[in-house]
């Protein structure tokens, strides 16, 4: 797939003009990203979800507000709004100590932007408890009413997770 001519449709540019498009963030993350990652954090709760594209049997929607909501004790796994990042790391540093893990999937293309800036470069891999893992290649989600990943449904950047947790191995 090439990116000559692919247009953003939820960079923080866009959103500031005409506000977030809904379809853009709700993204389904895909079993094979997913179940890998379950399998080494054990999540107990999807934090940025809803009843379509929930990875775990609990999760908080829109309504239910998972920035609002405590995540002490938790195994978190979230795939935020890539509209509005910055609450959702945010929210991370502040149940870091209290939530078991926080797990973030996030773009990687945006390691200039001011949230990454501020919470995450300087902290990242540094004697805290914040790791970044780079993933490989290009991810596919699924689009808003679809159940399987369709044609393009790749988006042109890759991902990164963030990691506040105690260190778990890496699955070959």
């Amino acid at each position: 797939m090439s990116v000559v001519g692919y247009k953003a449709r939820n960079h923080p540019q866009q959103v500031a003009l005409r506000g977030a498009d809904f379809e853009v963030d709700d993204r389904t993350t895909t079993r094979e990203m997913f179940d890998p990652l379950d399998a080494r954090f054990e999540f107990t709760i999807d934090v940025a979800a809803s009843a379509i594209n929930a990875r775990c049997l609990r999760y908080y929607t829109i309504e239910d507000d998972g920035l609002k909501q405590s995540w002490a004790g938790e195994s978190v796994w979230c795939n935020p709004p890539y509209s509005d990042i910055r609450p959702w790391v945010e929210k991370a540093w502040a149940e870091d100590g209290r939530a078991r893990s926080v797990v973030l999937l996030l773009p990687a293309n945006r390691t200039e932007q001011g949230w990454w800036q501020d919470l995450v470069e300087p902290y990242r891999d540094h004697g805290t408890s914040l790791h970044v893992e780079f993933l490989r290649g290009r991810q596919r989600f699924i689009a808003a009413g679809r159940r399987h990943v369709g044609a393009n449904e790749r988006p042109p950047f890759g991902l990164a997770l963030l990691i506040w947790a105690p260190m778990r191995p890496v699955l070959p």
